[in-house]
């Protein structure tokens, strides 16, 4: 039966804004017919929904000639989240609007090895000049959503003991920037947001893993539409899962031949530098460049990371059955190969009926799924009913 028995606690602004969020209601009438309160408890719970700007009212001809019928929708321009995606040789910061979408961004281009405090400090001035850049002010601000490599433990916002990136394990985060945005913020693994964002691009896709791969490899799983963190929050550190035919190179983690320290972007700098001149491949995207020039060298050992990459994917493809691996990071300019050699591994060690389907492809959203992760992370917590009851409740407006 829809809608609430007369015996359910009255529903809440927050209750009513998430019907109108996610289409279920439109009109004053028809979330009256869903919540069954009183023509004025509604109007007076929409009201402040109004008020708040988290919704607006459009009122368009009617289609008998009667009087007007005014619908309810979602205001994504109500205010603004920011997003901060951490990453080990640069960061990127953004402003976005309450669905997610970016409305400015930039790179904060320092390494995480500087630490949190300058990193986030810079990372602070940068997302004031984006403010700015958007048109936006401090009183739109609803939260802000921070990414980081590695494991963490969102209840005390910090890295847990991340080999790449020293001096941050334990630095409670939110209060470096709290200290001048004085709003909600959550803090999530980099791969994890990923996979949010990965599947808000997909809403047709509830069991997808997103694998990254740039200075190190990490992995972030959607299970039957719910982003899956693990007991303590390590699921999908697949970057230190050892593979069988390394040379023996030891890992940070303190195992030998993992496979970040021979399939990522930083292990494939490394071994393709060796033999050519000082400066000819410094970073992740001077192998690209040199993938796509059809050096044989770099071809040849792009395709070598992705069948150990695959090798290690194959039992996740046989553990969770996905619908789709998407692949992001900056090695992800060097598909071609790199895919290559995930599917001549994934095909040849999973299952036929995990693999019969399956889809494997570069991510969707072009170098911004991480900043776009970071903003659904935490719309996830300002505009859910109970933050909603809370701000539009608040004496002097929205509440931090």
């Amino acid at each position: 039966m829809r809608g609430r028995t007369p015996t359910s606690a009255p529903a809440t602004a927050g209750e009513i804004f998430r019907l109108v969020r996610d289409g279920t209601a439109a009109t004053r009438t028809e979330i009256g017919r869903e919540t069954g309160l009183s023509r004025t408890a509604v109007a007076a719970r929409v009201d402040r929904l109004l008020a708040d700007g988290l919704v607006t009212e459009v009122v368009g001809a009617a289609a008998t000639g009667g009087r007007p019928a005014a619908r309810l929708e979602f205001n994504a321009a109500g205010g603004t989240v920011l997003a901060l995606s951490v990453g080990v040789s640069r960061s990127k910061a953004a402003v976005c609007d309450l669905t997610g979408a970016v409305l400015a961004e930039a790179v904060v281009d320092l390494p995480a090895s500087v630490g949190p405090h300058r990193l986030l400090g810079d990372a602070v001035t940068t997302l004031e000049k984006l403010l700015l850049d958007a048109g936006a002010d401090d009183a739109g601000i609803r939260g802000l959503g921070l990414s980081v490599p590695g494991t963490v433990d969102d209840r005390n916002g910090w890295s847990v003991g991340v080999p790449s990136l020293p001096g941050w394990e334990r630095i409670a985060l939110p209060p470096l920037l709290t200290e001048r945005f004085a709003v909600p913020v959550r803090v999530d693994n980099d791969v994890n947001v990923m996979a949010l964002a990965e599947h808000a691009a997909h809403p047709d896709v509830d069991d997808l893993l997103m694998v990254k791969i740039g200075s190190g490899v990490g992995a972030g799983l959607v299970s039957g539409g719910f982003l899956q963190r693990g007991a303590w929050g390590a699921a999908g550190e697949i970057g230190h899962i050892p593979v069988h035919d390394g040379p023996g190179i030891g890992c940070g983690c303190g195992n030998i031949d993992c496979l970040e320290v021979l399939a990522s972007g930083r292990a494939l700098v490394r071994d393709l530098s060796a033999g050519r001149p000082d400066g000819e491949v410094t970073s992740i995207a001077d192998v690209v460049a040199l993938v796509k020039q059809g050096d044989p060298d770099a071809v040849r050992l792009v395709r070598i990371a992705g069948r150990r990459l695959g090798e290690v994917l194959a039992a996740a493809v046989n553990l969770v059955n996905p619908a789709l691996v998407a692949i992001g990071g900056d090695l992800v300019g060097a598909f071609d190969p790199l895919v290559a050699g995930v599917r001549e591994a994934i095909y040849r060690r999973s299952m036929a009926t995990a693999t019969q389907n399956l889809r494997i492809e570069p991510g969707l959203l072009s170098g911004r799924s991480g900043v776009i992760g970071c903003a659904i992370l935490v719309l996830d917590e300002v505009l859910s009913a109970t933050a909603v009851d809370r701000a539009v409740s608040a004496p002097a407006g929205r509440a931090g």
